[in-house]
């Protein structure tokens, strides 16, 4: 899977390459989302949040035009994140879903985030999707 991750730290850098092992095809910006910004996101299919940045309607309305599917953060709140926006828009959101996790233990379970996204699977407890989740749906059956 194509993924974008913008302002991540050093630490943060080092653990998600360490997680990703050359799985997915991340591209790293030193800068922060913002519109001026976004143009970098076109042809990523995801886009990995950190440090809390904002993700607004219209910063989603923005990564929908520009192809994206899905939004993972690397934290356990997603409040920075627009659900309902990224719902209308049709963008799958996952967190991760413990509190206490270490760095690169987050960091795995982005990649385990972007492993099953990329395999047409749901991210399970990490789902943040508005729990109408169309793969959600289709496994429980």
């Amino acid at each position: 899977m194509k993924a974008i991750v913008y302002n991540i730290d050093t630490r943060e850098k080092e653990c998600l390459i360490l997680a990703n092992y050359k799985k997915h095809d991340i591209t790293v910006i030193a800068n922060q989302l913002t519109p001026d910004t976004l143009n970098f996101v076109a042809g990523k299919e995801a886009l990995i949040v950190f440090n809390g940045d904002p993700v607004d309607a219209r910063i989603i309305e923005g990564l929908k035009s520009l192809g994206v599917k899905y939004i993972a953060t690397s934290t356990f709140s997603y409040d920075n994140i627009d659900l309902n926006a990224a719902k209308s828009a049709g963008i799958k959101i996952a967190n991760i879903p413990f509190k206490d996790g270490g760095t690169l233990e987050n960091m795995h379970q982005v990649i385990s985030n972007l492993d099953n996204w990329a395999a047409g699977k749901c991210v399970g407890n990490a789902c943040c999707c508005q729990k109408d989740c169309t793969i959600k749906i289709k496994e429980s059956k």
